[in-house]
């Protein structure tokens, strides 16, 4: 079925995936309004032909305003607090920020008679896995503040499912990387990703990068984790919302008929974005070395509380029921976008 032109309101559009989301879903000709609070984001990662709106996710006033004179058809939500080892110190600020504000945004949906809803999920809703790869009916026991934040989010869209009828996309990613376009990165304040802080050494912008844990049951001690291509995290973002619209134009089909109760493709889409390969925090240095030709000094420190020492995705059921294929797996690749885009732009983004 053909999917149509949709509005969407894409919450945290203004940071590293959601900018990139915003502007796939402006090139396959959807309308898109960014919301963002620019805490984290940056107003230049937002697409030109995008809608910028400044705001608050806790400002159910504002959101019920954005809704009303907008005419949203459908949401999709990064807005989020992201750093696993911050939520082990603050956990209030990640089940306010992650949580409570999830909350208000889905209130507020409702009430606009909203029902399509595209969730960035994470893998750390499995903690410590009982195997690899890891597949989307695994146990869910996150080791961390953030895990668990995300984690109550996919529980409140379980029960709007089943008692508000809501559609919704649940996307567990693992680590992603790499740059889309020449003026999309990724650039956090401060940053806390692998991939930039490694970069940060070979543009002298910092003398070391540091190893959390070298003493993980792993081959070289490290953590291990899938690492997936932004570009490919964006596509399966875009599958995922066509696929909710197709089902809601299939049960427009089946109104009269009682398949419609028994279609087994009525539930909540809910998937895992990786690679199906994990690589070590060794090995990823060690690929920017090549990358970059910069020797890029290792501080080893001790690990970090509540992160896992292996993540692997299955992403399997992604693959055989939308049809996502990756484009760009090999972690090289990645990197070599990534630095690319930081040698272009060594300052990241202006403050």
């Amino acid at each position: 079925m053909g999917t149509k032109r949709m509005r969407v309101l894409v919450t945290g559009g203004a940071g590293y995936i959601g900018s990139v989301v915003a502007a796939d879903l402006l090139q396959a000709g959807h309308q898109v309004v960014v919301f963002d609070n620019l805490s984290r984001g940056h107003r230049e990662a937002v697409p030109k032909n995008a809608e910028l709106i400044v705001g608050e996710l806790a400002d159910r006033n504002h959101l019920d305003q954005v809704f009303r004179l907008r005419a949203i058809d459908a949401v999709m939500h990064f807005a989020a607090l992201i750093e696993a080892g911050e939520s082990m110190k603050a956990p209030e600020k990640f089940f306010r920020n992650n949580t409570a504000n999830a909350l208000t945004l889905l209130e507020a949906m409702l009430a606009a008679g909203v029902k399509h809803f595209v969730f960035s999920s994470t893998a750390a809703l499995y903690g410590d896995p009982e195997r690899t790869p890891i597949a989307e009916d695994d146990p869910l026991r996150p080791t961390n503040a953030y895990g668990e934040s995300k984690l109550l989010v996919e529980r409140m869209l379980a029960w709007f499912h089943q008692i508000h009828g809501l559609r919704y996309a649940s996307l567990r990613y693992f680590n992603a990387a790499g740059a889309s376009r020449p003026d999309q990165g990724e650039a956090h304040q401060p940053e806390t990703h692998l991939v930039p802080r490694i970069l940060e050494v070979a543009l002298g912008r910092a003398e070391h990068v540091k190893v959390f844990g070298t003493d993980y049951p792993t081959r070289d001690g490290t953590c291990i984790r899938d690492y997936i291509h932004v570009s490919d995290l964006a596509h399966a973002h875009l599958l995922a919302l066509h696929a909710l619209e197709d089902r809601v134009l299939e049960d427009r089909a089946l109104k009269d008929r009682a398949l419609k109760d028994a279609r087994e493709n009525s539930g909540p889409l809910i998937y895992n974005l990786g690679n199906g390969e994990g690589f070590s925090v060794r090995q990823v240095v060690e690929v920017a070395r090549k990358v970059t030709g910069h020797p890029i000094p290792v501080i080893e420190s001790p690990r970090r509380a509540g992160d896992p020492a292996v993540l692997i995705a299955s992403s399997e059921k992604i693959r055989r029921e939308l049809g996502w294929q990756p484009k760009f797996p090999d972690l090289k690749t990645m990197v070599e976008s990534a630095w690319q885009w930081h040698r272009n732009r060594p300052d990241g983004y202006p403050k």
